[in-house]
């Protein structure tokens, strides 16, 4: 499979290309702005081989992201994984804070995915898998200093069901993973004193299973991933 999964440089989507290195037969994508660790990446992974694209998909010069992805012939597999995660109360948040969310988490998966969908419907049955957080679900469990982020994720999962059926005419399958606490880098910066029930390592087995399965039983679907009710 072509798989190109985005926010690479450490945590789950490092770890998720990793096992999805695990088969030679995948060829993957690995796109993030920190090179050095991309780079770091491909040398834990060999002799599987990666092609790495360092890439700010805060940068919406059309020109820039499309001359970024034009080797790229086709993709069967797009995993949106790359994310922010401020946590300041809203008092606290600026509005530079909120654009720099949603740039990263909302409208970064947006431009990605016009500028990738001619590649995707080369490939029949391709799957789009976009990771949000239960903070974004409606209903669930709510924490202080996550306004901003627990917004973002909720556009993402609106955004989802809305792509299924968009592009469900070219056979392409959109879902959404809404995970709960997962010990990443990403985590503790936010909150220090935190311990998370999963590691890493292991969130990212389940995530490249439902990437590469899950797209043959769901569609326009948001699945929560968390060992805590809600």
């Amino acid at each position: 499979m072509n798989i190109l999964v985005t926010g690479t440089s450490r945590g789950i989507g490092y770890d998720t290309v990793k096992t999805l290195a695990q088969n030679p037969a995948n060829k993957i994508i690995a796109l993030s702005r920190n090179k050095a660790s991309m780079e770091k990446l491909a040398k834990e992974v060999a002799p599987s081989t990666i092609q790495i694209l360092p890439l700010d998909l805060t940068n919406f010069d059309d020109v820039y992201l499309y001359s970024a992805l034009s080797e790229i012939d086709s993709i069967d597999l797009l995993v949106n994984n790359a994310g922010l995660l401020i946590n300041k109360s809203f008092e606290e948040l600026s509005i530079e804070d909120w654009k720099n969310i949603f740039d990263v988490n909302v409208f970064g998966i947006v431009h990605l995915v016009k500028a990738l969908l001619p590649k995707l419907k080369k490939k029949e049955g391709a799957h789009i898998l976009n990771i949000s957080s239960m903070g974004g679900v409606q209903g669930s469990s709510k924490f202080p200093g996550l306004s901003a982020y627990s917004a973002s994720k909720a556009a993402v999962i609106n955004m989802t069901e809305c792509l299924a059926e968009e592009l469900k005419e070219d056979n392409i399958k959109v879902n959404c993973l809404a995970l709960g606490a997962v010990q990443t880098e990403m985590l503790a910066e936010a909150f220090p004193d935190y311990k998370a029930p999963l590691t890493s390592s292991e969130m990212a087995n389940y995530i490249s299973w439902f990437a590469l399965n899950g797209h043959h039983f769901h569609n326009g679907k948001v699945i929560p991933v968390a060992v805590s009710t809600p």
